[in-house]
């Protein structure tokens, strides 16, 4: 059973681990801290990034003779592999180990094994020490390991009503400074982040990190199945960060962008793809310069930009406006095989094969319904102002759910006061299953 120090000792290599997030991927975060035989502690370390020293290797190093006959405390099981780095496992042999807890088995089939080989060297090991509490912070690459797609966070803001925006699509601002501030701590521990094209064309978003020092920059990827949106100059191609286009199979990508290519989604499986839906440009209040039409969608980090009168940072597939079905300047719907998105799961595996583990959907209604719907949100982060709207559009459009009885549940972890806001977590008990 394990000690009061050895429990101390776990709750400090989650914190350490913690610091890896946004670094680290395609491997987990992970935190080592070292005992001596007193149970004091005598070194810690962090898997900082990927390809370098992993936790345990850190630790040895500052803790030098006085591991010998110690303790290493560890996020995860050791690996028992050798990659870019040696095998932790035998690390901790060579170290004098004699005892090792772990809280989370290693589920990779290349790496796990490290608890056998280190019993069977004589060292006593425990597992499962503040597993649970070692499960959420290592949720993203846990899901991508035993489900083969990233983790996927979806991220909105609305009022207490719902509403991501008014009924004239105005959402500036709906949420406080704090928030959108906070939306940049999501985006730097994320390794994707991922809009549609109704957020490009309305927004023009960076959708980089900015405000953090030392933040790595997660990979921009803007699904834009017929490749209109993403026009040259636009702010997502700028050097800030790397960026990806998804487009649909035979679209022509634009010159000197990474593109990828993806088949449709299935025709039969109507709410999981990005309809398209495309208007023009409608007049500012002021009455000057036309502001880019699209989805009314949700504040965001991008929206401290004031070129828009509106903007609206988490959209994805534009908003089907109450306008005159007249209107020329709607092109919507279009021919059957030309409205239908992209397939969801082809875009996550892609991302996958790219070492992506995490993502952060700032998708609006109709992007984030198109996910729901796909099975493929893991995490939902909600920001909710006090303020009431009565009308506008609300967070979440489709899905795939048309009664109660077929509500995603979710499990709230996390509540928190940020300014006048509450910022919600929850997480879905079981990827894409749906409890009454």
């Amino acid at each position: 059973m394990a000690t009061a120090a050895e429990a101390a000792a776990m709750r400090r290599a989650l914190a350490l681990a913690t610091r890896g997030l946004g670094f680290t991927s395609p491997n987990p975060v992970v935190g080592c801290v070292v005992l001596d035989a007193t149970g004091e502690t005598v070194g810690e370390g962090y898997h900082q990034r990927a390809g370098g020293p992993h936790a345990e290797v850190h630790a040895l190093r500052a803790a030098g003779e006085k591991a010998r006959g110690g303790t290493a405390v560890v996020t995860l099981e050791p690996c028992n592999h050798t990659g870019r780095t040696g095998p932790c496992a035998q690390a901790l042999l060579d170290a004098g180990i004699a005892r090792v807890v772990y809280a989370v088995a290693d589920p990779t089939p290349d790496a796990t094994g490290g608890a056998a080989t280190l019993r069977a060297a004589g060292v006593d090991v425990e597992p499962g020490l503040l597993a649970e509490e070692a499960e959420t912070v290592n949720t993203a690459w846990l899901t991508s390991v035993r489900t083969g797609r990233p983790h996927v966070t979806w991220k909105y803001a609305a009022t207490l009503d719902g509403r991501v925006a008014a009924a004239d699509g105005s959402s500036r601002w709906i949420t406080s400074a704090a928030s959108r501030a906070d939306v940049h701590r999501l985006r730097a521990e994320c390794d994707a982040v991922v809009v549609g094209s109704g957020t490009q064309r309305a927004d023009d978003p960076q959708l980089a990190v900015r405000g953090i020092e030392g933040a790595a920059q997660p990979l921009r990827v803007v699904v834009d199945t017929h490749g209109t949106a993403v026009r040259p100059g636009a702010r997502v191609l700028d050097d800030a960060a790397p960026t990806l286009v998804a487009v649909a199979e035979g679209v022509e990508p634009l010159p000197g962008v990474e593109t990828v290519h993806l088949p449709y989604a299935d025709e039969h499986a109507d709410a999981a793809h990005l309809p398209y839906v495309e208007h023009a440009p409608r007049p500012s209040r002021a009455g000057g310069a036309a502001v880019p039409a699209g989805r009314p969608g949700v504040e965001g980090a991008d929206n401290d930009d004031a070129r828009l009168e509106h903007r609206f940072t988490a959209s994805g597939g534009a908003y089907r406006a109450q306008r005159p079905a007249a209107r020329a300047d709607i092109r919507s719907p279009r021919p059957a095989s030309a409205a239908r998105g992209l397939d969801i799961d082809a875009l996550l595996a892609e991302l996958h094969a790219r070492g992506v583990r995490s993502v952060l959907l700032e998708g609006g209604p109709t992007l984030a319904g198109a996910f729901v719907a796909a099975g493929a949100v893991d995490r939902v982060v909600g920001y909710l102002a006090p303020a009431l709207l009565g009308a506008g559009p609300a967070a979440l459009t489709g899905g795939g759910i048309t009664t109660i009885t077929e509500a995603l549940r979710l499990d709230v972890r996390e509540c928190v006061a940020l300014g006048p806001d509450l910022r919600i977590t929850a997480a879905v008990a079981a990827p894409g299953t749906k409890e009454h």
